[in-house]
């Protein structure tokens, strides 16, 4: 890996961005009973190392490796996991990042190159009411039936789970029938990293937005008696890199005019996060709305801390998504 303060190339998710080893990668078929992980098979990549993230259908999400555990009789190998989970039969599985060099959550995609200057370029497509839930009554804190629609396509990530694919990052719009619902949605950032968001209708009939820039939905409940409801798309979009300050926009030019936009910034959180908190990598709502033919490009500058010999994870992508 280069190791230059103006140019860093972070590769795929796994990559440790700094002096430090690289994490091993690992794709396993295995079972989990309580926090004890059972090796059947070692599909590809390396060996698994203490640290490690593991990531499957059924996991609990920011499990990782605490110990190696010996092996069984049968002469597999154990392990043993930060949370509990029970998977009964042999799944695919995934082992990605490590806890224990201050990664966030696992990432399937890496940044780069990143330099002293990024240029983000995106034409986001125009919002939609409904294009991640079509209108339905869901019964009282019951699980929403996603549908992809405009600008949205249903895909199958790697580790089975079935999602809503947005666009570009954005963030979401839900609206109910009825006052004080609140909406949890969960999914996937750009990167992969699962997250959560709850959002709440606080008057009928009014589309609220989210915080959070989601690229892949897999899931929504709502809480509440019955009620009418959709989820859909808004122009709120998801910056690629962490920016906790305005200050690092160096330029947001939006729809081709040579003087900087008037939008909405907001900024990166840097706290722990939350179902309620705002977005890792912060956020921008251009001035007017995207419709599938505006270009918005930033130049962005990019921190130390996101770019040099001494970089993190953390520094460039945020903190762990929740």
């Amino acid at each position: 890996m280069p190791q230059f303060s103006d140019d860093l190339f972070l590769g795929n998710g796994t990559t440790y961005m700094g002096t430090g080893p690289q994490a091993a990668t690992s794709v396993i078929s295995a079972t989990i009973a309580s926090t004890t992980l059972t090796v059947v098979n070692a599909l590809s990549g390396d060996t698994l190392v203490v640290g490690q993230y593991i990531t499957g259908s059924s996991v609990t999400a920011g499990t990782y490796i605490t110990a190696y555990a010996g092996q069984n009789s049968s002469g597999q190998n154990t392990y043993t996991l930060s949370a509990s989970s029970t998977v009964s039969s042999a799944t695919t599985m995934y082992a990605s990042g490590n806890a224990l060099l201050g990664d966030p959550s696992p990432v399937s995609l890496g940044v780069g190159p990143l330099g002293r200057v990024y240029i983000w370029d995106t034409i986001p497509q125009t919002l939609q009411t409904a294009n991640v839930a079509a209108s339905q009554t869901a019964s009282g804190a019951g699980a929403i039936t996603l549908t992809a629609g405009t600008s949205t396509t249903s895909v199958v990530r790697n580790d089975g789970t079935t999602v809503i694919q947005l666009d570009v990052p954005r963030a979401l719009q839900v609206n109910c029938s009825t006052t004080a619902r609140a909406f949890t949605v969960s999914g996937y950032d750009y990167y992969g990293q699962a997250m959560t968001e709850t959002i709440t209708v606080a008057i009928a009939g009014t589309a609220v937005f989210g915080k959070k820039a989601f690229y892949q939905v897999s899931g929504a409940t709502i809480a509440g008696s019955a009620t009418a409801c959709v989820i859909g798309t808004s122009d709120v979009i998801g910056f690629p890199v962490r920016v906790i300050d305005a200050g690092y926009l160096i330029s947001n030019v939006w729809n081709n005019t040579l003087d900087n936009d008037a939008g909405t910034f907001a900024a990166a959180i840097t706290a722990t996060a939350s179902s309620t908190t705002g977005d890792v990598r912060g956020t921008y709502k251009p001035s007017s709305a995207t419709d599938g033919t505006k270009r918005l490009v930033c130049a962005i500058a990019v921190p130390a801390i996101a770019s040099g010999p001494n970089a993190t994870r953390t520094g460039a992508l945020g903190v762990t998504q929740a």
